[in-house]
C-alpha cells in the first residue's frame, strides 16, 4: 500500500491532516456533513486510495464521542430499516475499489464531493426547518421503504468508496422528519456501525495496516477537542453560515481532485 508514514509528511501537511481531524470531530457532533472537508484534506496530502483507510479510524473515533453525546436520541427503526441497504452498498464500493487505480479513485472522490455539495445545496433549499420533537414521521408507505433502500445503497457505496456518505444520509433523515438531536443520536449509531463494518474490507483491500494506523494515532488526539467544541456550539451556531462555507470548502476540494 502506498500510504504515507508520519515521517514522510512535512509540518505543514501533518498541521492541515490535524485540522481535518479536529473538523470530523466537530461535523460528528455539530455538523454533519463537514466531514466532505475533511475527505479534500486528507486526498490533497495522501494518495487517494490510501486517504479513505487513514480516515476511517479518525472517522470512527468521532463516532464514539457523538454517541456518548447523543445516544438517548437514536431512533433505531430508522437504522434498521436502513442498514440491509447500507451493506448492499458497501459490498458494491468494496468491488468498485478492487477494479480502480489511484487516480480512479481520486477522480470518483472529487466527483463525489461535486455530487454531494449539490444535494446539500438542493436540500438546505427544500428541508430548512426548525428545531422541533426529536420523533420522526414514521415512513411506513411503498415510497418510503424504496427512498430508504436508494439512500442506504448510495450512501453504503459513497461511505465505502470515499467516507463521503454523510450528505447522503443527511438529506435522507431530514426528509424522514428529524430535529437536530434525533439526527445527531440516529447519525452519530448510523455511522458508528457502518464504519466498524467497513474496517475488515479497507483491511482486506490494504488501505488499513500498521504504518496507516500509526498515523492515525497521531491524529486521534485532534479529534476530541474538536467533539467537545462541537458540542458546545451546537446550540449556538449559525448552521446556515456554517454550511455555506462547507458547501464552498467542498466544491474547491472536489474540483482540486479532479484537475489533480
Amino acid at each position: 500500500m502506498n500510504t504515507m508514514t508520519l515521517w514522510h509528511i512535512s509540518g505543514w501537511e501533518f498541521a492541515a491532516l490535524a485540522f481535518a481531524a479536529l473538523l470530523v470531530g466537530f461535523s460528528k457532533t455539530a455538523v454533519s456533513g463537514a466531514n466532505t472537508v475533511s475527505l479534500a484534506i486528507f486526498a490533497a496530502v495522501l494518495p487517494a486510495r490510501a486517504s479513505t483507510g487513514v480516515l476511517l479510524p479518525v472517522l470512527i473515533a468521532g463516532d464514539v464521542l457523538a454517541v456518548l453525546t447523543y445516544r438517548r436520541h437514536a431512533h433505531w427503526p430508522t437504522l434498521w430499516r436502513l442498514f440491509p441497504a447500507v451493506a448492499a452498498g458497501v459490498v458494491l464500493g468494496t468491488l468498485f475499489l478492487l477494479w480502480a487505480n489511484d487516480g480512479v479513485v481520486r477522480t470518483s472522490i472529487g466527483a463525489i464531493l461535486l455530487l454531494m455539495a449539490g444535494v446539500t445545496m438542493w436540500r438546505r433549499r427544500r428541508a430548512a426547518t426548525p428545531d422541533g420533537p426529536d420523533e420522526p414521521d414514521a415512513v411506513t408507505t411503498r415510497t418510503g421503504r424504496v427512498k430508504a433502500r436508494s439512500y442506504g445503497v448510495l450512501g453504503g457505496f459513497t461511505t465505502m468508496v470515499a467516507n463521503a456518505g454523510g450528505p447522503v444520509m443527511s438529506l435522507y433523515l431530514l426528509s424522514a422528519g428529524f430535529r437536530k438531536l434525533g439526527f445527531l443520536g440516529t447519525s452519530a449509531f448510523f455511522f458508528l456501525v457502518v464504519n466498524v463494518s467497513k474496517v475488515p474490507f479497507s483491511a482486506g483491500l490494504g488501505l488499513i495496516d500498521g504504518r496507516s494506523l500509526l498515523l492515525d494515532a497521531a491524529l486521534l488526539v485532534f479529534v476530541v477537542p474538536g467533539a467537545l467544541l462541537g458540542g458546545w456550539a451546537v446550540h449556538r451556531i449559525d448552521q446556515r453560515l456554517f454550511e455555506r462555507l462547507v458547501i464552498a470548502a467542498t466544491v474547491v476540494g472536489g474540483v482540486q481532485l479532479l484537475l489533480r
